[in-house]
């Protein structure tokens, strides 16, 4: 990879060493067969993942324009404008996640997508396992010429969107960088296998991320804590029993607001009770509407046509109250925006 020149370099431009070589989609026949393919894209693939579970810094945007054949029978990787960086607590899910994808274990990606991702309300799991599991079975059963990790990875990202999980941008961009990756393997050698170089490359992967956790620095860090943890533990231990010891131990649970549940209930029983009472004028009107009276009005008895009255009256009294507190709950629920 090229080297960037400190003296040509600002914020805003990128400048970096003279690469002299060919693009990787303009090899001539010759070439082509003076290469070897399938060594330089399972190369780029390893290169790749070292990034990505590695360092955490990876080029995110590989196209077969900024992927160079050097003179000397090399590949090197051009324009790093845009470049992507993977928290260390996202690495191991993100190797974890294209190692489940490459052998076919849908219900496993599906997991380390779940355990990467933020369920959102509604999340639909059933819907979402089901999705990834065909995803993932399409990609099993493509033939060797066709398989594409990085369409896959796109795909399971998708889904989890549709479904109401909201992932890490990271799985995005590495999905299409790797999607990028498949074509310029194909191109080296149209029969190249990604997984076989996920697989291949995965122990040595895993060492070294065991070797970076157990760094001097991180042995540091966790001595610290462990250190803080022993000095905390027995002030927090002897506050703990003596709560115990007075009997004032207390349990808050937050699961339901039980005032906004009542107040609820009342006013669903409230409209209940109103609905009967309303029935009731109505049926008692339709039968004083039978006996015979002297007082009458518009020709029908009197009586009748006051209960009539009233569970007119009743009614839309009812109506009016059901459309006006349902404007102001909705108001509350989602207050206006204010303007500047």
């Amino acid at each position: 990879m090229p080297l960037p020149i400190d003296d040509y370099t600002t914020d805003r431009v990128l400048t970096m060493e003279y690469v002299e070589g060919q693009k990787v989609t303009e090899l001539d026949p010759l070439t082509r067969i003076d290469i070897d393919g399938s060594a330089l894209a399972d190369e780029l693939f390893r290169a790749y993942l070292h990034q990505v579970v590695i360092d955490g810094f990876f080029h995110a945007d590989p196209h077969p324009g900024n992927v160079f054949l050097t003179e000397d029978r090399r590949l090197a990787l051009l324009d790093l404008g845009m470049i992507g960086r993977i928290p260390s607590g996202l690495r191991d899910g993100l190797l974890r996640l294209l190692l489940a994808i490459g052998e076919g274990r849908g219900d496993e990606a599906a997991d380390r997508t779940l355990e990467m991702g933020e369920r959102r309300e509604g999340f639909d799991e059933t819907e979402f396992r089901r999705c990834v599991g065909e995803i993932v079975g399409e990609f099993s059963q493509s033939r060797l010429g066709d398989l594409q990790i990085g369409r896959a990875v796109i795909a399971v990202a998708r889904a989890a969107g549709e479904a109401g999980i909201r992932i890490p941008p990271e799985l995005s961009m590495l999905g299409k960088a790797l999607w990028s990756l498949d074509e310029i393997g194909k191109t080296l050698d149209p029969s190249f296998d990604p997984t076989a170089s996920i697989r291949s490359e995965a122990p040595n992967l895993l060492r070294r991320r065991m070797a970076q956790k157990f760094s001097p620095g991180h042995l540091a860090a966790a001595l610290l804590d462990a250190k803080e943890l022993a000095q905390e533990m027995p002030g927090r231990l002897n506050r703990f029993l003596e709560v115990l010891s007075r009997n004032e131990l207390r349990l808050r649970v937050d699961a339901i607001d039980e005032n906004a549940l009542i107040s609820g209930l009342q006013k669903i029983a409230n409209r209940i009770a109103m609905g009967v009472v309303l029935a009731a004028l109505i049926v008692g009107a339709a039968i004083v509407m039978q006996i015979p009276g002297r007082m009458r009005i518009l020709g029908y008895p009197a009586v009748a046509m006051m209960l009539f009255a009233a569970a007119a009256v009743g009614g839309v009294a009812l109506i009016g109250s059901i459309v006006t507190t349902d404007r102001k709950e909705r108001k509350v629920a989602r207050p206006d925006r204010p303007t500047r």
